[in-house]
C-alpha cells in the first residue's frame, strides 16, 4: 500500500524560495522542517532566544495540528542555537512544552540562515504516538 503524501506549508518567504514545505504528513508520520521565528511581518522574539524558541513551538504545533496531528504524538525535536550560551534559556522553554510529552531531542550549535535567528528546531511526530 502506498501512503499518500500531504504537504502543509506556512507561508514564510523561505518555504517559495528554496522549495519546500514547512512540514509533510507521509501515512502516521508527520515531518516539520527546520523551523526560525519568521512570522508574517519578519522576526519574532529579536534578541530574546526563548521568546524565539515559544513562536518556534507554537508554528510547529500549528503544522502539526494542520495535518492531523497533536503536540502529544511529537516523538522528535532537534534545536539549534546560533550561540551554545543561549542553549539554557532554549531547553527550559523546550522543557516547558514537552515535560510531559518526552520526545527525543538533540539540541547542537549551528550557524542560521542569520544572525537575528537564534534558534531553529525541526520536529518529527508519529500519529497516535500520544495515546500509546
Amino acid at each position: 500500500m502506498v501512503s499518500k503524501r500531504v504537504t502543509f506549508d506556512s507561508g514564510t518567504i523561505w518555504e517559495s524560495l528554496a522549495g519546500y514545505s514547512r512540514a509533510v504528513r507521509v501515512g502516521d508520520r508527520i515531518l516539520v522542517a527546520g523551523t526560525t521565528a519568521t512570522g508574517p511581518d519578519g522576526l519574532v522574539g529579536a534578541g530574546d532566544p526563548a521568546a524565539q524558541a515559544r513562536f518556534i513551538f507554537d508554528k510547529i504545533e500549528f503544522s502539526i495540528r494542520a495535518l492531523g496531528g497533536r503536540p502529544e504524538d511529537i516523538v522528535r525535536t532537534r534545536v539549534y542555537v546560533s550561540d551554545i550560551a543561549n542553549w539554557e534559556a532554549v531547553a527550559r522553554v523546550h522543557g516547558e512544552r514537552f515535560s510531559r510529552i518526552r520526545p527525543v531531542n538533540t539540541l547542537v550549535e549551528a550557524k542560521l540562515v542569520g544572525p537575528e535567528y537564534l534558534v531553529e528546531i525541526e520536529a518529527e511526530a508519529v500519529i497516535g504516538a500520544g495515546g500509546m
